[in-house]
């Protein structure tokens, strides 16, 4: 377990900034059999009826750490929405990943994902959010455990965006965490779809639609990996493999997918030249958000923006 942990431990934020200063602890969530810490924030004076984001950091990351760095706890305060922080803790894995490989973690009802699920209802409740709003992304080990919530829980999400991460059911689709991050996993659309359908027996949908930002000198998670979640998740929704529009967003190629009755079910964003870490856009502008840093990087492109924007967040 050392040697995975220090395997995919990729990344490091800076110190949270002070606006990550409201960001509160949650205790008492649910029975938490992922033993994993809820964090949250919440605008002051958010109104009842708001979209909640859940936000899962990668690894050696915290949760203040990543809900800053990324941008969404400025876009919260901008835009009017809670943001869901799941931190992992060490006892969990070495290095602070999400485990999105181990089988006890990614299944319904067990581990981790079902910490995460608690999570989602506690703040529901507690902000009186908007249950039909709820979006979940993460960056890296958080990006693979982003794809773990939408194929476990896919009626509590309406929207998840990966950042840099994998396709549920990787690590054992390849035999290996190792193989699935640096190679990929060889199965075909109805082999990855399969691995969705098979993680909620009888769901008859709808299921959460999907954003991929995925850098293209990325060599910890190789691209391969956005175009393995693309062809799981339109096998999904009933979609093909050929995009419906290919233009640029930012300077960058971006391609929608759409299902047989037009609606964009995923979308994927190539952000060419970048390696590993999450698109920012540091700055005052309306597309601008994020902090620089370690994996936060400054591509002239926010990826929490162009989500939040999709999602209608703003």
């Amino acid at each position: 377990m050392a040697v995975l942990a220090a395997v995919l431990c990729v990344l490091f934020l800076p110190a949270p900034q002070a606006s990550a200063a409201s960001v509160e602890e949650v205790t008492g969530f649910g029975t938490n059999p992922g033993a994993l810490k809820m964090f949250r924030y919440v605008p002051d004076g958010l109104p009842a009826g708001r979209p909640v984001v859940v936000a899962l950091h990668g690894c050696t990351q915290n949760a203040a750490g990543y809900g800053t760095g990324s941008g969404w706890t400025e876009l919260a305060d901008r835009w009017g929405f809670s943001v869901v922080l799941p931190h992992q803790q060490t006892a969990n894995n070495a290095s602070s990943c999400f485990n999105w490989f181990q089988t006890g973690d990614i299944q319904r009802g067990q581990g981790e994902a079902a910490s995460i699920a608690q999570m989602v209802d506690r703040q529901l409740s507690d902000v009186s959010g908007d249950a039909s709003r709820v979006y979940v992304t993460g960056l890296s080990a958080g990006g693979g455990m982003t794809a773990v919530m939408m194929a476990t829980y896919p009626e509590k999400f309406t929207a998840g965006g990966v950042v840099a991460g994998l396709p549920y059911g990787c690590a054992q689709a390849a035999g290996s965490p190792y193989v699935c991050m640096y190679v990929g996993a060889t199965q075909t659309a109805q082999q990855w779809g399969d691995r969705v359908r098979a993680a909620r027996p009888g769901y008859t949908g709808p299921w959460p639609t999907l954003t991929v930002f995925q850098g293209t000198a990325d060599y910890t998670v190789k691209p391969v990996n956005m175009t393995d979640l693309m062809k799981q998740w339109t096998n999904v929704q009933g979609a093909d493999q050929t995009a419906d529009l290919s233009d640029t967003v930012a300077g960058y190629p971006h391609q929608v997918f759409r299902d047989p009755a037009g609606k964009a079910v995923v979308e994927t964003y190539s952000i060419t030249g970048m390696g590993h870490g999450q698109p920012v856009d540091p700055g005052s502008g309306a597309q601008q958000c994020g902090t620089a840093g370690a994996y936060i990087l400054d591509v002239d492109m926010c990826a929490a923006y162009w989500l939040g924007h999709g999602w209608g967040l703003g």
